[in-house]
């Protein structure tokens, strides 16, 4: 049998989590998931309250529009404006069942079999797997000693099939917060060679700086060039609810349409209400859970000496995640089902965010760390630190 989804690999998440099969933690030493990117508790009690009323309601049970409810798409035209300083309008925005399917219906309406989408590396496994079973070649771009995409190498991968350009800021899987001058400057490459530059700001929420994050709406005619994803996931703490956003010109979305239609036809109604609710109630709470994630970013950082002791660097940190360096001779694709027996600790190996045989790969992890508090993020470097493995080179 041939089939597209054979085009790709296996989900990474779903693959870990078989590293668990078998394995007990006894009480004093539980579990330590640093897998997934989920936030550690549920919705405020406010939003839980306002779904819960919502479910009364009849038209919450339906197929709403297929670009999204009006009210969400004018409430969040209206957030979007006020947080980048620029007009957005309504039209400007279609509502999906999550960032990756705002991925999804992007590619779609962007690219044929064959067409090429210039793709930092790590990369975020979703998008790669995406562009496999869509027949699009990823073209693989790497990072700087700061892992910190460069212009100029994008700007040499660029070729006639080439549609656009995709950047993560803040970034998954390595945490890097992208300065907006860098971002401005692949929005200028961009524009200059007619391709898109397709934004991903799952995490924008959650950056560290107080600087604008970039200043790419300010721009004339930005929705010709600029494509972002947007995903209400974290920051309302509602990953089941499924509920993410583009903004694009609206001839775009309306090829995002036919995408939108012929899969989920319309994003979850209760998640869209929440969405909605979230955008006007909990600006205060975010900024909140915005800190909180920032003070769990300094834990890693207060109490990743005692790891650097031991050989381990930190390379990126921020938002969501850090990507971090072993010192072992094993790879970290060996590493990680050892680290789940022997330290009670899940981790992903980075050869998840990589191409096959990428020679990064054996030393790198990704480490998921908002589902963890600070206590969490101390004993998981208490027990990275303790490990006695054989180092490379010895």
């Amino acid at each position: 049998m041939n089939s597209s989804t054979q085009l790709t690999f296996a989900p990474p998440i779903p693959a870990a989590r078989k590293w668990l099969d078998g394995v007990t933690f006894s009480p004093d030493r539980p579990l330590i998931n640093l897998s997934q990117a989920v936030p550690a508790d549920p919705p405020p009690l406010a939003l839980q309250q306002v779904m819960a009323e919502a479910l009364k309601y009849p038209e919450t049970h339906l197929y709403g529009p297929v670009l999204g409810l009006p009210s969400l798409r004018e409430t969040l035209a209206q957030s979007w404006s006020g947080f980048y300083g620029a007009p957005v309008h309504p039209d400007q925005i279609a509502i999906t069942a999550g960032c990756n399917q705002a991925f999804t219906a992007t590619i779609a309406a962007l690219c044929g079999a064959g067409d090429k989408v210039i793709l930092p590396v790590p990369w975020y496994f979703n998008h790669k797997m995406c562009l496999d079973m869509s027949g699009v070649i990823a073209k693989p771009m790497n990072l700087g000693a700061d892992l910190l995409p460069d212009p100029d190498i994008a700007k040499g991968l660029i070729s006639p099939r080439t549609k656009a350009i995709l950047l993560i800021s803040p970034n998954n899987p390595t945490g890097v917060e992208y300065p907006p001058a860098l971002l401005h400057s692949f929005f200028e490459l961009a524009r200059d060679h007619g391709l898109k530059l397709i934004i991903d700001e799952t995490y924008r929420d959650f950056h560290s700086g107080t600087d604008p994050v970039h200043d790419l709406l300010k721009q004339a005619d930005w929705d010709q060039t600029l494509i972002q994803l947007y995903s209400f996931s974290k920051s309302f703490r509602m990953t089941g609810h499924r509920t993410g956003a583009i903004f694009a010109n609206a001839a775009f979305l309306s090829e995002v349409e036919k995408y939108l239609d012929t899969t989920t036809i319309c994003a979850p109604t209760l998640g869209q209400t929440a969405a909605e609710w979230g955008l006007r109630n909990l600006t205060n709470w975010l900024a909140d859970q915005r800190q909180d994630l920032i003070d769990r970013r300094a834990a890693i950082e207060t109490h990743f000496p005692k790891l650097a002791a031991k050989g381990w660097q930190l390379r990126g940190v921020g938002a969501y995640f850090a990507w971090v360096t072993h010192p072992f001779a094993e790879s970290a694709d060996t590493l990680a089902p050892k680290l789940v027996t022997e330290a009670g600790v899940l981790l992903l190996p980075a050869s998840m965010f990589m191409p096959e045989g990428d020679p990064n790969a054996p030393r790198a992890f990704r480490v998921a760390f908002a589902n963890v508090d600070a206590v969490g993020i101390a004993e998981f470097t208490e027990r990275l630190a303790s490990l006695d493995w054989p180092l490379a080179g010895a």
